[in-house]
């Protein structure tokens, strides 16, 4: 497993919240495969092994998506965007790779990243946003639950990430 990063000791941590750019593609790469091995979601069906983790800035340049970074200095410490639904009409987004390394979890950093990509998705002219998890992500899943996401019974799309059994839509 690779090096998590945690605060620092400072008394005022300044976190910094911006649009992903092509220099943050290692580190980005890096929370996702971290963060999804310490839940346990490797192997078929897990967006661990989607092509786009090298190279997330290339994956959401475009006029339809928006990914995201959290960072403390240099050091990026979560990430997360929305990007149309594959297999869906275009007018579903859906809500992607939104992975914190321990440091931010529990802080409100999770529910500031789903009202930016809500607020996005909506200006975009996305009229639902779809996503997908597992149950182990307890604390993501009451996140999503408490912003109003209400859980569907089958899966949306062609995502496949066929191991993921938690499926949210949310009206926008």
């Amino acid at each position: 497993m690779q090096n998590i990063p945690v605060l620092s000791k400072k008394e005022k941590v300044e976190l910094t919240f911006r649009p992903i750019e092509k220099k943050d593609n290692p580190q980005v790469a890096n929370i996702i495969r971290t963060v999804m091995t310490e839940f346990e979601c490797v192997g078929e069906g897990y967006s661990i092994n989607d092509p786009e983790i090298d190279d997330m800035y290339a994956a959401y340049n475009n006029d339809r998506s928006a990914f995201y970074v959290i960072e403390e200095g240099a050091i990026i410490l979560g990430c997360g965007g929305i990007a149309p639904l594959e297999g869906a009409n275009g007018q579903i987004c859906e809500l992607r790779k939104m992975y914190f390394f321990p440091a931010l979890r529990g802080k409100g950093w999770g529910r500031k990243m789903v009202e930016r990509c809500l607020v996005v998705a909506k200006k975009l002219g996305y009229d639902r946003c779809y996503l997908e998890t597992v149950e182990r992500m307890e604390q993501a899943n009451f996140l999503y639950k408490k912003m109003g996401f209400e859980k569907s019974c089958e899966p949306l799309g062609n995502t496949g990430h066929s191991s993921c059994e938690s499926y949210y839509i949310k009206e926008l």
